[in-house]
């Protein structure tokens, strides 16, 4: 088996299509399918089902992935250590969301940036079942999810830290300093990012036990959220990290009510997936830098 041949299995069998493999790979989508076939031909046995316009592994072909992977791992793994280079360097695609890029990892972000300069670095916007996803397919190297499980099928996953959440209003709000509960709270407008955001889910489902129909004003960003909630539109429950700066100033205040779920920021990856040793690194200064971020939050 060619090495070149697993690479352009690999990544037909990660995103199931020749014409997104070969605009990857930058090949003809000719030589795809001809690489394909070879290595059917090398191995006795296809591995693509070809259905009309679509393809999907056969069991062959999904007994050959993990190793295909494996070998191409090692094989990058060899070659950094061959070349003896002391400077960490390689591509990095890092799943992420709007509450940690701009709140919680930009200390990473920028001690790595400046520490190992030859890392390319680039960042997905996606959240829960697409970084999920991604990462069993391959797409992604890393993902950060903040979510109420620690227990993700086919991934390994560390918990960086606990992410506290804030109920926020306008100061001026019907809420705003005294008592109340879920059952009032569920009458109120309620502001909310987009559906698929772990907490606004689970705000939403214990916004339901009350018995009382949940009707969101949904807003793309959380900063438009914010600004909304400012403006005394109504109520939002965010991240504490998320709003820190206008609780400090006085732009919004902390309504008395505690979610009854606990969210984590967490870092995971594809299970069985060796590492490259600028992963490891990245994954390491994340342990680090973002737990401690969060502790001094």
């Amino acid at each position: 088996m060619e090495l070149r041949l697993l690479v352009t299995f690999e990544k037909v069998a990660t995103v199931l299509s020749f014409t997104q493999a070969a605009a990857e790979l930058k090949y003809a989508q000719s030589s795809v399918t001809s690489q394909v076939r070879a290595l059917e031909s090398s191995l006795g046995t296809e591995l693509f089902d070809r259905l009309g316009s679509r393809i999907r592994l056969t069991e062959a072909g999904e007994r050959l992935l993990p190793y295909a992977r494996q070998i191409i791992e090692l094989t990058e793994e060899a070659r950094a250590a061959v070349a003896g280079t002391e400077e960490p360097a390689g591509s990095l695609v890092v799943g992420t969301m709007e509450s940690l890029t701009s709140y919680r990892l930009p200390p990473l972000l920028e001690f790595f940036h400046h520490r190992y300069p030859k890392v390319r670095l680039s960042l997905r916007t996606t959240i829960g079942d697409e970084t999920r996803q991604a990462l069993r397919q391959g797409t992604y190297d890393l993902g950060f999810l903040m979510e109420e499980a620690t227990e993700h099928p086919g991934l390994e996953s560390v918990v960086l830290c606990e992410e506290p959440l804030a109920l926020v209003a306008a100061p001026r709000h019907a809420l705003a300093g005294r008592e109340f509960g879920t059952n009032e709270l569920v009458r109120q407008s309620l502001l909310a990012t987009e559906p698929g955001c772990a907490y606004r889910d689970l705000f939403e489902r214990e916004l339901k036990s009350a018995g009382e129909p949940v009707d969101f004003m949904e807003f793309g960003t959380i900063e438009a959220t914010k600004r909304a909630a400012a403006a005394g539109l109504g109520v939002s429950l965010l991240p504490e990290v998320t709003v820190a700066a206008e609780l400090a100033e006085g732009a919004l205040v902390r309504l008395p009510w505690q979610p009854p779920f606990t969210l984590r920021t967490q870092l995971a990856w594809r299970a069985g997936k060796r590492l490259p040793a600028h992963v490891r690194l990245f994954l390491e200064q994340a342990r680090k830098l973002v737990s401690e971020e969060a502790g001094q939050a």
